[in-house]
């Protein structure tokens, strides 16, 4: 049986999760949301002997895209996601780097295909479902691996907390919608990795953290 596992490299002054999710035995592996450090996410790819075969995005920030296209220069392989909603975030990914203060090079995105609600990725045996999760950017998109009950939500929930909605295109109560009506039915069962921070369990969240409860 196909065994997933998940090494997260921390990236940019932000601390964000850069997420490697790889399969051991077929050597097989996507890197999710290479905010920055690109040099050092290839590193690592390279280190766990494993081919890899997308970049997958969550949404458009400069904390979890500004690295994508270096890291697709040093790999050849595709950025797919997020949803086309945040064209105009990776658009501007340099212009929000100046603004944050953050040096690094840092490249506006182009991805090679846009996701949808209902889509489908796959990589060494493994299968994620796609579901569109507007609130803390409009085109973020969250992977669920029904099988592994192992879902990556990026920026929509964290342990203790949830997606800030400050940022251009954010707004909370969608961000409340996207967690009520997509994140919280996957199952209390289910396990996440985040965008920042440690992940947990969606039913941890819902009986527990103080946005939801």
């Amino acid at each position: 049986m196909a065994q997933l596992s998940a090494r997260i490299v921390p990236v940019t002054p932000f601390q964000q999760n850069c997420c490697i999710l790889f399969d051991e035995a077929a050597r097989a592996g996507v890197v999710i949301d290479p905010g920055g450090d690109a040099d050092q996410i290839h590193a690592v790819v390279t280190e766990l002997g494993i081919e890899l075969k997308e970049i997958w995005l969550t949404h458009g920030h400069l904390d979890h895209a500004g690295g994508a296209m270096e890291l697709k220069a040093l790999t050849g392989v595709d950025i797919v996601g997020p949803h086309e909603d945040d064209r105009l975030l990776l658009e501007s990914i340099e212009d929000q780097s100046k603004a944050f203060g953050v040096g690094g090079g840092m490249k506006n995105c182009t991805p090679d295909r846009w996701l949808s609600e209902g889509d489908t990725l796959t990589f060494g045996g493994h299968s994620f479902e796609v579901f569109h999760t507007p609130g803390h950017a409009p085109g973020h998109v969250i992977f669920f691996h029904r099988a592994a009950r192992f879902a990556h939500l990026g920026d929509v929930l964290f342990a203790g907390s949830i997606g800030r909605t400050d940022l251009p295109g954010g707004d909370h109560e969608t961000l409340l919608r996207s967690i009520r009506d997509k994140v919280l039915p996957l199952g209390d069962d289910v396990g996440f990795l985040c965008g920042h921070g440690p992940g947990s369990r969606i039913g941890d969240e819902r009986r527990t953290n103080p946005f939801l409860t």
